[in-house]
């Protein structure tokens, strides 16, 4: 992809004294005092601050925070305990900024903090008269929040349409670079792991990835589906059978190129969903009419983890099984391990696949971890994010 990086600015002395207008993804969670309950996405945002910063610029800040209403600001949609934990992180004051559409005043070498951006009104459809007030606030644009890169709205998109300059910053450039290097141009065999409880909610990713992928493996209630659509039995486990045609159809154009999705050959059972449930290893063929699937069996367990060892290039969307469960948590385990080990470039995103990676202690393993949600999936899905999008066009003009 090609794209103006703010590091490049940075670096060539382009933005001593320049206003620089930074879009971040400050959305952390908060208890019902409103005290922040985890800061993991500040401090992922204070690298690409403290760069404008000695850079020389005046730096503002803003990034929405909740589900505000538009043109109507409530206490509690407020950034003020977003500023608090910002300054306390960085050791400087950092003052909050309400009702800054129509100016901002900020020298170089300060930094502001604007209120929730997604209190303006035309935020989310991208209105244009609100686009280009805050491009008029800025020398500089630098979008740094992947979390919103799917999202065409005016604080992400717009801004980046009138801005004098637009440009990644080094939190977005690293997705960018990550998922190119991942779909774009990856090193083969391109091996992706689709795992969670539906098939509807993953369809077009499992069929746009079955165009692309050497290798498709499917997990949790996903996998349920497609073993039903092979023939096999799935007594009681989750799946969706009004979807069997759709399974079979991605398993054919796999085929057709001569890659495969592989159906799981022994499973984990239990007559229960529950921690404490008795677990048995069974055939896929001898699962019983009572039995719940929770977890592959270890010997499709280690099948997929020597693909894995033998891949070049790996996506990974979701645990292949419950693996909150002790019991039902070997087959995730197995392949959280494997994907540790292996020389391929690894990139992985999803709430569920980062509680994972978090739980077996392989962050450093992982060749990029995405953070972005549901930027994430519509970039398996193979749709060009709005954020991408108009980064390139800047670029080219």
């Amino acid at each position: 992809m090609n794209f103006l990086r703010f590091s490049d600015l940075c670096s060539q002395g382009l933005v001593k004294g320049r206003r620089v207008f930074i879009r971040a993804d400050l959305n952390v969670p908060q208890d019902d005092a409103g005290q922040i309950t985890e800061d993991t996405r500040i401090r992922a945002s204070i690298p690409c601050i403290q760069m404008a910063l000695d850079a020389g610029a005046a730096v503002m800040v803003t990034s929405h925070l909740g589900r505000p209403t538009e043109g109507q600001f409530k206490p509690e949609d407020s950034l003020a305990p977003v500023a608090q934990r910002l300054g306390e992180l960085m050791k400087r004051e950092v003052p909050l900024v309400s009702d800054w559409v129509g100016g901002v005043t900020v020298q170089p070498g300060q930094l502001v903090l604007l209120e929730n951006c997604r209190v303006n009104k035309g935020e989310k459809k991208n209105d244009e008269t609100l686009a280009r007030k805050m491009a008029a606030l800025c020398d500089i644009f630098v979008h740094d929040a992947f979390g919103t890169a799917h999202r065409a709205e005016a604080s992400t998109y717009g801004i980046a349409q009138f801005a004098p300059t637009a440009c990644a910053g080094p939190l977005l450039a690293a997705e960018m670079d990550a998922i190119s290097k991942a779909l774009a141009n990856p090193k083969r065999p391109l091996v992706a792991i689709v795992a969670g409880s539906k098939v509807s909610t993953k369809l077009t990713i499992l069929k746009a990835l079955a165009g692309k992928v050497d290798q498709l493996i499917v997990g949790g209630g996903i996998a349920n589906t497609f073993m039903l659509a092979s023939g096999l039995p799935i007594g009681k486990s989750l799946a969706e059978r009004e979807l069997l045609d759709e399974a079979r159809a991605v398993m054919v154009a796999m085929k057709a190129r001569g890659a495969e999705v592989p159906i799981p050959s022994d499973v984990v059972t239990a007559k229960t969903f529950s921690a404490d449930a008795m677990a048995t290893v069974k055939a896929a063929s001898e699962v019983a009419e009572d039995d719940l699937i929770l977890d592959i069996g270890p010997q499709t367990a280690k099948r997929l983890a020597d693909q894995l060892m033998a891949a070049g290039t790996i996506v990974w969307n979701g645990p292949v099984g419950v693996f909150e469960f002790a019991a039902f948590e070997g087959g995730t385990k197995t392949i959280a391990d494997a994907i540790a080990k292996s020389s391929a470039f690894s990139i992985a995103g999803g709430g569920d696949t980062l509680a994972a990676i978090a739980k077996y202690g392989i962050e450093k393993d992982v060749g990029y971890i995405s953070t972005g949600g549901g930027a994430f999936l519509e970039v398996l899905e193979g749709k060009q994010l709005p954020a991408f999008d108009i980064l390139q066009k800047r670029v080219a003009g």
